[in-house]
């Protein structure tokens, strides 16, 4: 029910049974996750190949990159909280998000990488971006086609003289057919001036973004139901559609524009997502129905005698520059950030064992314990942006017409198919007291991802063909089982938060929420980092050490997931005890 002018109350308005408020927000966060995902299917592809930074280092700065990401709704999950409410936090982060995607388009002269045999330097070139890429040496106007392996650097093929678009192509002059390792040398610059400050400051602003936007447009969702509303946890499963369906759409349109027509083209597309999507929630703010304001009116209130509003407008845009300064050394986020995220969940642990009572610290204290379960969950699920995505294009055999930025469209696509197959799943299991409890859930959510490892890890001991690469069907089914595993969890852990958190601190319980994926993104950056192996230009040097890397390592994780996944299925009863009648 919803009140009128006359104070009268009336049946609140729906879609397809649902508040009508979550069509904005399936909207909106469809545009924001097009524009996240976008531009995640093509950032470490984009570091390792334009800015020529080594598989580790590439990794290393997804990871610190997506661990800020998530450690920033704390902080706007507590503003949100204490002064603005949510729908005020949203458009601030979006306009953020809007500016930091556009930037991501000017690339800059990116990386430079140079082969120095004898007396004689040549500029090392790649032509194209996806798996039959090749790699020239260059020399004024003469170049020749060369290959890089353990062993040494050889000639592929020189050919004649012959017009390749508007550049000349012939055998280098002098250029030996065969260098052994040892006599030769390489080395890599980068633009520095330009390409990589824009780089980490577009980082910069999409991480700030994010921080006003990801916990605060999913306590609106929440916002909408009553409480012990049974269309609760559906909605959230509708919302995570809407998230998919713009990955989904993103992927396919931004790797396409990317890899075809240079990387500018598929992050500034991404950018144009974010627009719609600040478009989006703007333009629909009747239909919230004042959901999600305020916690107190805004009129007169400030803060160190600045307006609320105004000053966090303020705020959002200086808080990016210590990021930008901490992007560019992401060693040192990786160092402080595991400390910062133990204190801040031992300060929500004594809240709750100090602060509250009875059912209120039960169910506080479940939330606190699957939110720990859930850390190892991201870290092996996160994967997807980093080493998965390095595999596909390392050690996954692929058609001519599919390339690495394509495979992050197979979890969000089944996800579009699946998820309100799942929805519809719980409700029908609920309506005869079958559905499984939240953290058995959990437990098939962790059993689901090590087993989507150990898949892979089987394939990668398997040989199929003398270019070391895996069908690509395998890492299709491998995302298909990780995707079940993110079904079980990720929505139901979204509708958890806002079920088992005391009303007046679910903002910063869903920060919280979103802090445990920061923590899972720096082990995940550690697990990727492992995987990672030696590249010249971008170009993976020895295909069989590479996938017997990546089956070791995921063997190893593939077996984490499923051992701790029983455990947490063993004293899931203890828990859902816990829970005290939410369900």
């Amino acid at each position: 029910m919803t009140a009128t002018d006359g104070g009268a109350l009336e049946p609140r308005k729906t879609f397809l049974g649902h508040p009508r408020g979550l069509v904005i927000l399936f909207f909106t966060e469809m545009w924001e996750r097009f524009s996240y995902y976008g531009m995640r299917a093509l950032l470490v592809l984009y570091l390792t190949q334009h800015f020529l930074f080594g598989p580790a280092e590439a990794q290393g700065i997804y990871a610190a990159y997506a661990a800020m990401v998530y450690l920033m709704p704390v902080i706007g999950g507590m503003i949100a909280d204490r002064y603005l409410g949510p729908r005020k936090a949203v458009i601030i982060g979006a306009v953020l998000l809007v500016v930091g995607h556009f930037a991501m388009a000017f690339e800059g002269t990116g990386g430079r990488e140079k082969l120095t045999i004898g007396q004689e330097t040549y500029q090392i070139e790649v032509v194209g971006r996806d798996q039959n890429r090749q790699m020239f040496a260059v020399s004024g106007d003469q170049r020749v086609q060369i290959s890089v392996t353990p062993e040494g650097v050889s000639t592929v093929g020189a050919e004649p003289a012959a017009a390749v678009g508007s550049e000349a192509v012939a055998a280098a002059a002098g250029f030996p057919a065969f260098t052994p390792t040892g006599q030769f040398t390489l080395e890599t610059t980068r633009d520095r001036a330009f390409g990589e400050p824009v780089l980490f400051l577009a980082l910069s602003l999409i991480i700030v973004g994010v921080g006003f936007l990801k916990a605060n447009i999913s306590t609106v969702v929440g916002s909408l139901y009553e409480e012990n509303d049974p269309r609760r946890d559906g909605g959230f499963t509708i919302f995570y559609v809407g998230i998919n369906l713009g990955s989904f759409l993103a992927t396919a349109a931004c790797s396409y524009l990317g890899f075809n027509y240079g990387w500018a083209y598929g992050f500034g597309l991404a950018g144009f997502g974010m627009l719609a999507g600040l478009l989006t929630f703007i333009l629909g703010q009747s239909w919230l129905e004042g959901r999600g304001g305020p916690p107190v009116p805004l009129e007169g209130r400030k803060v160190l005698g600045v307006p609320v509003v105004p000053f966090f407008w303020i705020a959002g845009i200086v808080a990016v520059i210590p990021t930008w300064l901490l992007m560019q050394r992401h060693e040192v986020i990786q160092a402080v950030l595991l400390p910062i995220a133990g204190l801040t969940f031992l300060g929500v642990v004594g809240f709750t064992v100090f602060r509250l009572k009875g059912q209120e610290r039960s169910r506080m204290l479940v939330a606190q314990a699957l939110i720990f379960f859930s850390v190892l969950f991201w870290a092996l699920f996160e994967q997807a942006g980093s080493s998965l995505t390095l595999f596909a294009d390392q050690s996954t055999q692929m058609p001519n017409w599919f390339n690495a930025g394509y495979t992050q469209m197979f979890n969000p696509g089944i996800i579009v198919v699946g998820g309100p197959i799942v929805a519809a799943l719980w409700v029908w299991l609920g309506q005869r007291g079958r559905e499984p409890s939240t953290p058995v859930k959990f437990a098939l959510a962790l059993a689901f991802v090590g087993g989507g490892f150990l898949l892979l890890a089987w394939a990668a001991g398997s040989q199929f063909n003398d270019a070391f690469k895996v069908p690509l069907l395998f890492l299709f089914l491998a995302y298909a089982m990780h995707t079940i595993g993110e079904l079980c969890l990720s929505p139901v852990g979204l509708s958890m938060i806002t079920k088992l958190s005391v009303a007046r601190v679910v903002g910063l319980m869903m920060g919280v929420w979103f802090l445990s994926s920061s923590v899972a993104h720096i082990v995940a950056g550690w697990i990727a980092a492992a995987t990672a192996t030696d590249t010249v230009a971008g170009v993976v040097t020895n295909p069989q050490l590479a996938l017997q890397t990546y089956g070791s390592i995921f063997g190893a994780i593939g077996w984490t997931g499923v051992g701790v996944g029983v455990f947490l299925f063993v004293i899931s009863p203890l828990l859902k005890k816990g829970m005290a009648g939410v369900h």
